[in-house]
């Protein structure tokens, strides 16, 4: 890093951020003897003092001082690499797959675990309200009656009908596509026909996906972010699991999503929302394949959850 010093006048500190200022002062000494003037600059860090003597008919009052500002590197936080420490304390069964992507909400940092791509199960459901809310801001209008009761099963009773209708609405995988470019999903593609369940995406789209659900800087309105985030909010009891696992108490909104694969009998198991732990609020979305059973698959998604959640709590502590 080059080393300038102020001349004639203060140096302007850099305004590159996260950046910290060291400021390396620089002292002026000029002392009047009968012989001439003595100037000795001595600056930190550049080796020893340097002394020159000039002849002079007049002693020099004169004393001054300068400063030099050298902008120094905050030390970076490899999040990935806590991340995937953390999760070496989750056991994975053999078969088994798991991704898991994660947000500290206050502090805007954020990790990822895996990028492989995996069925979604009625996770989708929450991108497939996300896009129906969308289209309906684009035409200017409400969500209708119909609308706002298959929105209010899918998402909290995670009915399967009820999510078969609104993805019709939404021209299902075409809509669901163009609703994702916006969004700023790049790895999910929606299922073939009928088959919304059979989306695939990863952790990272996910994540993506809750930002706009909860974040400011998002393409759907303020009142659509807060009726999809309500919704996450009830669901229904025998469902409350998966990343909620990792928050205090009941300061959770989720989604989840299972299905059992016909032609293998394994279990995908994920789980996606924004819970509150230690005073800070976290985007989790949490995916997983090759289970053998639900419940496994279910402990394995809460193990994840609660170790990716762990990462950042940890390094806040310290």
């Amino acid at each position: 890093m080059d080393r300038h010093r102020a001349r004639g006048r203060r140096a302007r500190p850099s305004r590159r951020k996260p950046l910290l200022y060291t400021a390396v002062a620089s002292a002026v000494l000029v002392g009047a003897t009968a012989a001439g003037t003595v100037y000795m600059k001595a600056q930190a860090h550049d080796g020893p003092a340097v002394v020159s003597s000039a002849a002079s008919a007049s002693p020099s009052p004169a004393v001054s001082e300068e400063a030099s500002v050298e902008p120094v590197a905050e030390p970076s936080v490899d999040r990935d690499a806590l991340l995937a420490k953390a999760l070496k304390s989750v056991t994975v069964a053999a078969g088994a797959k798991t991704s898991v992507a994660v947000l500290d909400v206050d502090s805007d940092e954020s990790a990822a675990y895996g990028d492989a791509a995996f069925d979604t199960a009625s996770i989708v459901k929450v991108n497939i309200l996300a896009a129906l809310l969308l289209q309906a801001q684009d035409a200017d209008r409400h969500l209708t009656a119909r609308e706002k009761t298959h929105a209010t099963a899918m998402i909290e009773n995670s009915d399967n009908v009820s999510a078969t209708a609104l993805w019709a609405s939404i021209g299902r995988a075409d809509g669901l596509d163009a609703a994702n470019k916006r969004f700023g999903l790049k790895d999910t593609q929606g299922g073939d026909g009928e088959l919304w369940g059979l989306t695939q995406t990863t952790a990272s789209d996910q994540l993506a996906l809750l930002r706009q659900v909860f974040g400011d800087d998002s393409e759907l309105s303020a009142a659509s972010r807060s009726y999809l985030q309500g919704l996450m909010g009830e669901i229904e009891t025998d469902q409350q699991w998966g990343v909620s696992a990792a928050a205090d108490g009941s300061r959770w909104a989720l989604k989840n999503g299972w299905l059992a694969r016909s032609t293998t009998g394994l279990w995908d198991i994920n789980s996606i929302g924004r819970i509150s732990a230690d005073g800070h609020d976290y985007l989790v979305a949490t995916l997983s394949n090759g289970n053998s059973t639900q419940a496994k698959g279910i402990s394995l998604v809460e193990a994840v959850s609660k170790a990716a959640v762990s990462a950042f709590q940890d390094t806040a502590e310290d």
